[in-house]
């Protein structure tokens, strides 16, 4: 499987968990899967998500059912490109994404499935007049 996120979703992780620090970040990711490709074209701020020093959550249940979720992204102040035990323990579809700080580059960024293994990744460019499903 490799996950490959438009420009402008990769810029919106790196600006939310920058905005958000020194806090956690944590977004939707919404996307599509098409044999071993994965891309991801949107991130949608769940609803009444809480940020908290070393923590992000958002009540599942408050989700409309969409299946065009497939996953979550949050970041780590701490700078830890890895899913924590945590993280693991509240895996949210079919990937997580997390950014690391300093929040730089495309390098900060890291896609893991539910068992914390690496998934590989690479930002593309946006797809121009993309018309929503």
């Amino acid at each position: 499987m490799i996950v490959r996120f438009q420009e402008s979703v990769a810029n919106s992780i790196l600006s939310s968990a920058l905005q958000a620090y020194p806090k956690e970040s944590i977004l939707l990711l919404r996307g599509k899967v098409s044999g071993d490709e994965m891309v991801i074209h949107d991130v949608v701020i769940p609803p009444l998500a809480t940020h908290g020093r070393g923590f992000s959550n958002f009540p599942g249940f408050m989700l409309p059912f969409d299946l065009s979720i497939m996953g979550i992204a949050h970041s780590h102040p701490s700078g830890a490109l890895r899913p924590s035990t945590h993280d693991l323990n509240h895996f949210y579809g079919r990937v997580m994404v997390i950014t690391a700080y300093p929040y730089a580059s495309y390098h900060d960024i890291g896609a893991f499935n539910s068992h914390g293994d690496r998934i590989m990744h690479e930002v593309i460019p946006d797809e121009p007049n993309r018309i929503e499903d």
